[in-house]
């Protein structure tokens, strides 16, 4: 078993589609008619991330249709390295985390779809 992908629900797609190809890398790609506004993002030829405009303003106290976060690992010192200049360029605002194990460094990243992305990168390839 796998995770197949991640479907984030979003306010601000056009927003959120940007943050995911132009500072992740993520390349946009075929997606079915679903007759709501949306995106499949691609990683190694498969579509990881489901991006869909949010239709409805729920009541306070209801379900909202989102996740909480996902999290994306980076292989190496150069992607790493590239992430943070891409972030620094588009503004974007992040905050890192050492793990307590000591193996992982965490940054964190929350989108306007009140999503947050985790990035993980080994602490051995820093």
């Amino acid at each position: 078993m796998h995770l197949d992908h991640a479907n984030i629900v979003t306010p601000d797609l056009d927003r959120t589609v940007r943050f995911f190809t132009d500072v992740l890398g993520f390349t946009t790609g075929p997606r079915p008619d679903f007759r709501v506004p949306g995106y499949w993002l691609y990683s190694a030829g498969r579509p990881v991330i489901h991006l869909t405009q949010a239709t409805l303003t729920l009541p306070a106290g209801k379900m909202s249709p989102r996740i909480d976060h996902i999290a994306v690992r980076v292989a190496d010192l150069d992607e790493w390295t590239a992430l943070l200049g891409r972030l620094k360029s588009h503004n974007i605002e992040y905050q890192l985390n050492a793990r307590n194990d000591g193996n992982d460094t965490q940054l964190w990243v929350a989108l306007a779809a009140g999503v947050t992305i985790e990035i993980i990168v080994a602490n051995e390839t820093l």
